[in-house]
């Protein structure tokens, strides 16, 4: 399985942070981008270090998955993933910024986050979306219902409490697991409803 991870500027690097594990875990190959904010909200909520380089932050990012993990610079439009010819399964974004949504919904692209996204959209592939912004705004709602008739995912960054979390790794684990299944991605994270995990 083939998938594009993009990380933005929105509060949610342990979420991207479980994705990356979790597909990785699968054999999945990873193509990972992150923005410059995105670089900036992985170091101060991973590493608690805000002034880290980037080289630094994306190397412990991706720790020992190096051999199934491609990291390009938000800029490359060399990347595969920039085309719709190459053979990709699925995309997430995670976290989503608002202005990726803004950006996306407008049918706009400035780096290879956005541009990924949209080649998922035109050739109606799997594209997942992971916001954690809250309160929203009418704008964002729009840009958020405009996707979602696209063909995107939207899976906010909102764990529930039904599966007894007692961690915030379990809430983290919550996102994590839903995100995986809607990229197709089997996962026992956390137990299902009705008490079966898979």
């Amino acid at each position: 399985m083939k998938v594009f991870l993009g990380i933005t500027g929105a509060s949610g690097a342990p979420y991207a942070k479980g994705i990356l594990d979790g597909l990785v875990g699968a054999g999945a190959e990873v193509g990972l981008a992150a923005s410059s904010a995105g670089i900036e909200v992985l170091a101060t909520e991973l590493y608690r270090d805000a002034s880290l380089a980037r080289d630094v932050v994306l190397e412990r990012f991706v720790g020992d998955a190096g051999d199934r993990v491609t990291v390009y610079e938000a800029d490359d439009w060399k990347s595969p993933y920039a085309s719709g010819s190459a053979k990709v399964d699925a995309y997430v974004v995670c976290p989503c910024s608002m202005a990726t949504v803004g950006t996306l919904a407008s049918g706009a692209m400035s780096n290879l986050i956005h541009r990924a996204a949209s080649v998922a959209l035109k050739e109606r592939r799997r594209l997942v979306l992971v916001p954690r912004e809250t309160p929203l705004s009418s704008i964002h709602l729009r840009g958020l219902a405009t996707l979602n008739d696209a063909g995107a995912v939207i899976l906010f960054a909102a764990p529930g409490f039904y599966h007894g979390a007692e961690t915030v790794q379990d809430l983290v684990d919550f996102v994590v697991a839903r995100c995986l299944d809607q990229l197709g991605v089997d996962n026992t994270l956390v137990e299902r409803w009705g008490g079966a995990s898979t």
